[in-house]
């Protein structure tokens, strides 16, 4: 009689808890808009919660440790006039966060550590380039200051937000409606969902298709995908009768899907976020009261099912906590903030074990807050991988960090004789201390341009002094004629 054997893995016995009643975030008005994203981020210093709002779109910020019940005029981050569709943190600096809307516009805003008085209506920068609405924003893993965007004109933006300009446009690869867009580890790569039901993998700066697959879930409902720490990627969608899928697929060979794992038939689309440092994908239908999980292998079947976390109530929207945020004393290897209808929980995975000292199996070293490359760099060709931080002495996230916004200078139409700096009237951008420019751009500002730069600033005052006294001769005239 042959044995059973058990598949060894330390992650076979993970189980989900939802936090005690205190631990809750009570009286949050999360919104109803019927748009299939997470509608909350979070950071390991904020909670942020796309909220009902009328006049326009809003969400809240709040800090972590700021659970119970949320004061009904506690200050939102509003601004749009629209709702909000999607928001994300920015992964090098927990101050910032991007949000789209409905508006057409994506705003980057600057948190305050401190509570603030009143509601936070002046964005850093507003990221204006879509025709319709934006739904789906998504920062570089390793680039400084690039976001990337994708709007129902089915065209995806990918911005510098350093200085509000456009770096790459892609507008001639999706037909139709775009439903996910995920970065690979190290930000060379792009995987997109479309409402086309093609799954593809893009290079970005050649405006490229990489590879693609047409009709990876026979059935109608969206698709999503996202990169696998090894570059396969997962998808999930539904099949021909309905029944909610997840798949994994090899980009050198998209004909067959390297493992297909069948589920339930519930109509809500799953989210997959997936930890690269367990390479385990967690599965969150929005309408579902439950979070499946699974964990992918290099050998078969690839895809091993783990667990089901189930409760009662369904969830409207999930956020995932980085892995340099969570309790590495307590064993724990992911953490969700479920959104209920008026209140947000946090749901948090445990691997059981007996010994309180740092588990270094659990936690190989993960990506910390320090970017590998500036946005010039990766626009030019250059790749970085994440710049790992260690988990063992446990993470403090840093002090308040200012995204500072130098526009370019649109109004100067003549072409500079060499790199300089150039002034614009945006209140964001009057104050560039030396301090903060590199050793490069400070070689580059030399006396001599600042010194052209004064010369065409004093020209642009006279010119606009003599247009004044030819004004004020006129309204003279005029004066003395109705006389």
């Amino acid at each position: 009689m042959s044995r059973r054997v058990v598949r060894q893995s330390k992650f076979r016995h993970v189980f989900g808890q939802a936090a005690k009643a205190d631990q809750a975030y009570e009286d949050i008005r999360v919104s109803k808009v019927t748009w299939d994203s997470a509608f909350c981020a979070v950071n390991p210093k904020f909670l942020a919660i796309i909220v009902e709002a009328g006049g326009g779109g809003a969400f809240i910020v709040l800090p972590l440790a700021k659970t119970g019940r949320v004061d009904k005029n506690y200050p939102l981050v509003t601004g749009h006039t629209g709702p909000v569709l999607d928001i994300d943190w920015c992964p090098h600096n927990d101050n910032v966060i991007a949000s789209a809307s409905d508006d057409t516009t994506v705003m980057v805003w600057q948190i305050p550590d401190y509570t603030p008085v009143r509601n936070i209506t002046e964005p850093v920068i507003t990221l204006e380039g879509h025709s319709k609405r934006v739904g789906i924003l998504s920062w570089h893993p390793t680039a400084r200051n690039v976001l990337l965007s994708a709007g129902g004109d089915n065209v995806i933006i990918v911005w510098n937000v350093g200085t509000g300009e456009v770096l790459l446009s892609l507008d001639d690869i999706h037909p139709d409606v775009i439903h996910s867009v995920c970065w690979n580890s190290n930000g060379s790569l792009l995987a997109t969902t479309c409402k086309d039901k093609t799954l593809r993998i893009i290079d970005p700066r050649k405006s490229q298709v990489v590879a693609e697959r047409a009709r990876p879930h026979e059935g109608a409902r969206p698709l999503r995908a996202v990169f696998t720490a090894d570059g396969k990627l997962l998808s999930t969608g539904f099949s021909r009768m309905s029944e909610r899928q997840l798949a994994l697929w090899d980009p050198n060979n998209f004909e067959e899907p390297v493992a297909l794992q069948e589920m339930d038939t519930s109509n809500g689309v799953l989210l997959p976020f997936y930890d690269p440092d367990s390479s385990i994908v967690y599965l969150c239908g929005k309408g579902d009261s439950s979070i499946r999980y699974f964990e992918i292998t290099e050998e078969p079947p690839f895809v091993h099912y783990l667990n089901t976390f189930s409760s009662k109530e369904p969830q409207r929207g999930m956020g995932f906590m980085p892995k340099r945020g969570l309790d590495v004393s307590k064993c724990e290897i992911a953490r969700f903030y479920k959104l209920h209808e008026r209140k947000c929980e946090p749901i948090v995975m445990t691997v059981p074990r007996k010994s309180d000292l740092f588990q270094d199996d659990l936690y190989p070293d993960t990506p910390g807050p320090e970017p590998a490359l500036e946005a010039d760099e990766w626009l030019s060709g250059q790749d970085a991988d994440p710049v790992l931080i260690s988990l063992k002495e446990g993470y403090v996230p840093p002090k308040h960090r200012e995204l500072r916004v130098t526009k370019r200078n649109i109004l100067d139409v003549r072409p500079p004789a060499s790199p300089r700096l150039t002034l614009t009237p945006s209140p964001a951008s009057c104050s560039l201390p030396w301090s903060r420019l590199s050793s490069t751009c400070q070689q580059q500002h030399t006396l001599e341009t600042l010194l052209e730069e004064i010369k065409a600033l004093r020209e642009r005052v006279q010119a606009q002094e003599e247009r004044i006294t030819a004004l004020e001769n006129m309204l003279c005239e005029v004066v003395d004629g109705t006389d």
